[in-house]
């Protein structure tokens, strides 16, 4: 990478040539935000059992705080900066380079593209709850949600962001109708007991917090419109204005359900909000919650549609991934192909066991908002803030303490905590990014095609310059991080885990808790080796370019 020449102002400001633009609103903004993030408090009732009433409110008060408000910033600043659309890709390719751009890129658009199917098989369990449903008739009804927001997005951001404020209003009215009928209905101490006791007290923590950081996660989904947005100055006020209003529509409806309807441990067993509503007015009004638990999945699935299909824009352009990726329609200036390919796998994976998949990606996405933070702060340092006059940037000298310091901290323990199962299987998502990244640069040529000058590769290799020895970090960082967690297991999950493994599944791999860890603990050594063997390699033969 060649020194950075910065005069200030903004950069890449024509990343994607021909891209529509769409002026936002304030509202339309928070509301596209929250759609893409929140959609709702829906998941929080198996919190509240699984690591007791007291304790699931701090967290959502902790959380937010050292987790969703960092991300928040750093996305915001980056995008006032550098308004692109699939932002991780190009802020971590900016930062890092192209084999952690593309890493970035890869992880990020995986989980986009995985992860829809389970917010319309939730809408359509949400209506079987209370319409009978024939295997058929769900397929078909999961089709027609797949189908009719896949034509929303297809005719533009205007009718995404439109979407957004409708379901957002509509959730909102409902989960404000909870707050408001549990507070008054209040009987219960909030904050008794505060957690789970006997074995179960300490892994309550660690289940609280992984079901809270996915709760709050989310916030890049506005990068990926950035090349979109006309007006980038209102993503920050937007951002931190949502963030306030999701942490109150989780922590309001929650405190007036817990005081309101108990016990607290049947909380996301036979208990959730809607409970609140039936128990405390009429049947009635449980069901008509249930039609906001639906419209919330639909507004999610809106928006990850917007956010998955533009995932690979910018890679497509770098000649990393197939270029009908980067098409855009002639007429409203959209990406079609991915669209349609966006529908077609979320058709595919709502008829398969694919719950697995999504999962594991938990892990990946630990790893990429905290890698997005470190990227945040080499950006910051060549793009100095004095220079950029009067774009958006987080006013304070600490920033890159906070930004960083906080998904550190939460990242890297929900990580470890996510479950000794998703712990091992997520490398398998991570370690991809290593196998597809140097496919991608030989079958497509990556920046090399694109601007050889600037971006030379290794003769030998076809690859980068440098990309050996950024291979061998690699290794060694997931490796060790590997070996560390698979005695950070032990000491978490090793008392009640062989027998809890055993009984969830069975038979197979994830049955036997030991042999889990072994496998993470071979694996850990295998990569610190190869890392290495990677780094002397790389260091001698391939080294990694200075400024």
């Amino acid at each position: 990478m060649s020194k950075v020449n910065y005069t200030g102002g903004q950069i890449l400001t024509d990343a994607t040539p021909g891209m529509k633009k769409k002026h936002f609103a304030l509202s339309t903004m928070v509301f596209f935000i929250y759609c893409a993030c929140a959609g709702g408090a829906f998941g929080i009732e198996s919190m509240i059992s699984s690591s007791g009433p007291g304790l699931t409110l701090l967290l959502l008060v902790l959380i937010p705080i050292l987790w969703a408000m960092p991300i928040g910033l750093y996305c915001s600043e980056l995008s006032n900066l550098v308004p692109v659309d699939a932002g991780p890709y190009v802020w971590s390719k900016m930062a890092f380079g192209e084999f952690w751009g593309f890493s970035m890129g890869f992880w990020m658009g995986l989980a986009n593209f995985l992860t829809g199917p389970a917010y319309v098989v939730l809408a359509v369990d949400y209506i079987g709850m209370y319409v009978p449903l024939t295997p058929v008739t769900a397929f078909l009804l999961k089709a027609v949600f797949i189908l009719v927001f896949m034509i929303i997005n297809l005719r533009g951001l205007e009718e995404v962001s439109i979407a957004s404020t409708i379901f957002c209003i509509i959730i909102l009215i409902a989960f404000a109708a909870v707050t408001v009928v549990g507070l008054i209905h209040w009987e219960n101490d909030p904050f008794t007991p505060f957690m789970v006791e006997g074995d179960n007290a300490f892994s309550s923590w660690g289940t609280g917090l992984a079901i809270g950081v996915w709760m709050y996660c989310g916030y890049v989904a506005i990068s990926f419109l950035g090349g979109e947005v006309e007006n980038p100055q209102i993503i920050p006020k937007g951002m931190k204005i949502a963030i306030v209003i999701i942490t109150a529509s989780y922590i309001l409806p929650t405190l007036a359900g817990i005081v309101s309807v108990g016990p607290w441990n049947e909380w996301g067993v036979s208990l959730d909000y809607s409970s609140v509503l039936s128990v405390n007015i009429a049947p009635w009004a449980g069901a008509l919650f249930m039609i906001a638990a639906v419209i919330a999945q639909c507004s999610i699935f809106n928006a990850l549609i917007t956010s998955a299909s533009r995932s690979f824009i910018p890679m497509g352009q770098d000649n990393l991934v197939p270029k009908f990726l980067s098409k855009l329609s002639p007429n409203r200036r959209v990406p079609v192909i991915p669209i349609v390919l966006v529908a077609v796998v979320n058709m595919i994976l709502v008829n398969l066991n694919f719950e697995i998949l999504v999962t594991i990606l938990s892990p990946v996405l630990f790893v990429l908002y905290v890698g997005l933070a470190f990227a945040y702060v080499k950006i910051r340092k060549e793009y100095p803030v004095e220079k950029r006059g009067n774009l958006y940037y987080v006013k304070s000298k600490l920033a890159p303490l906070y930004i960083c310091g906080g998904p550190l901290i939460i990242g890297v323990i929900s990580f470890f905590v996510n479950g000794t199962e998703y712990f091992l299987l997520g490398f398998i998502a991570i370690l991809a990014a290593v196998v597809f990244y140097p496919i991608c640069k030989w079958i497509y040529g990556g920046l090399y095609k694109k601007d050889p000058e600037n971006n030379p590769i290794n003769p030998k290799t076809k690859l980068a310059v440098g990309d050996i020895e950024r291979f061998g970090f690699f290794f060694l960082l997931f490796g060790a991080v590997c070996l560390i967690g698979s005695f950070f297991l032990v000491w978490y999950e090793g008392g009640w885990g062989p027998a809890y493994y055993l009984d969830m599944y069975g038979s197979g791999i994830m049955s036997n808790f030991w042999l889990m860890i072994d496998i993470a603990r071979w694996s850990g050594g295998i990569m610190l080796v190869l890392g290495i063997v990677f780094l002397i390699v790389g260091k001698k033969c391939d080294p990694i370019p200075k400024d």
